[in-house]
């Protein structure tokens, strides 16, 4: 079966951490929206490494007929050198026994494999150079709330060096500094382009994965930095038409109490408890355009408060 035009929309949760971080920041939050506003962001490029990192964990062997392997990941050779874009190709090449076609038609073994030249596309600099336009774009993920970054610091007890016999070196541990944020709510779009999906040969079991690798991705990628993170909401709509969507559908959802609370009052949502996710006019808008939806399914933490009746598109979560 053909991939359908579709559109998508993930909803995430951070406690105690930033998973994306802003390198001309100090490593602080990403702000892409003026001081004032109060919203912070993560970028489409993180959100896909979770994807990636998670079928690379689930599927380290390529899968079932070798055709999940990840393009896009961080390899060492057996000398600690990190491999660039030509010997990945070329690794993966060797681990499908496709290594005598590989100089000529790298862009087939690349296709046929990988799961995330299917899904995201590639940029392929190595002679004979080409590239693919993913059929599966994001965006930004914006918070859905206003958010302010802490400043903390801490020590580690191990100091960095050995303590001499002439007493040189360091007897105490080091210090650390980092900004951290207490509660986010992020929500992220995505559309699903039917006609660049025929060109990358994505199919509808790489659909799927799509979907179950945003869920449990967020789930699969932790780290202290990144904070405790936790996967609220997904929907995705698919449509009969391959050149049409609703569009800006992030637009169509909100959190609840909301903006006049929490810029009045000044206190921030620090729980999931604490907000409820109101999708109702995104609920009467995909009502409204019916005949041309093909199906909408939705997947919800339990955990999460919600406003507006989802169960008639409500799945069971992986």
């Amino acid at each position: 079966m053909a991939v359908n035009n579709g559109e998508l929309l993930f909803i995430k949760s951070v406690k105690d951490g930033i998973p994306n971080r802003d390198p001309l920041q100090d490593s602080d939050v990403r702000r892409i929206f003026p001081e004032e506003d109060g919203r912070i962001s993560l970028t489409d490029v993180s959100i896909k490494r979770d994807c990636r990192d998670y079928v690379a964990s689930a599927e380290p062997d390529g899968g079932e007929g070798k055709k999940n392997y990840i393009y896009i990941q961080e390899v060492f050779d057996n000398k600690g050198k990190l491999l660039g874009r030509g010997s990945l190709a070329k690794l993966i090449a060797k681990n499908v026994e496709k290594e005598d076609i590989a100089k000529k038609d790298m862009k087939s073994i690349l296709i046929d494999h990988c799961f995330d030249v299917r899904t995201f596309g590639v940029v392929y600099s190595v002679t004979p150079k080409f590239n693919l336009t993913g059929p599966v774009q994001f965006g930004w993920a914006h918070s859905m709330h206003p958010v302010d970054s802490q400043y903390v610091q801490g020590t580690v007890v191990i100091p960095s060096q050995d303590l001499k016999e002439s007493g040189e070196g360091k007897s105490q541990g080091t210090i650390w500094t980092s900004y951290i944020v207490p509660f986010a709510v992020f929500c992220m779009p995505g559309v699903i382009n039917a006609k660049n999906a025929e060109h990358t040969n994505m199919t509808v079991e790489d659909q799927e994965l799509l979907l179950k690798s945003l869920w449990q991705g967020t789930l699969h990628r932790q780290a202290r930095g990144r904070g405790q993170q936790q996967p609220l909401f997904l929907i995705h709509i698919e449509y009969n038409d391959p050149f049409y969507r609703i569009g800006y559908i992030e637009e169509l959802v909100s959190l609840e109490p909301g903006e006049e609370v929490w810029r009045g009052s000044g206190k921030k949502p620090s729980s999931v408890k604490e907000i409820k996710l109101n999708v109702k006019e995104l609920l009467d808008v995909i009502e409204k355009n019916k005949d041309k939806v093909a199906n909408c399914r939705i997947w919800a933490n339990p955990q999460l408060n919600i406003i507006g009746d989802i169960e008639k598109y409500k799945q069971e979560l992986w």
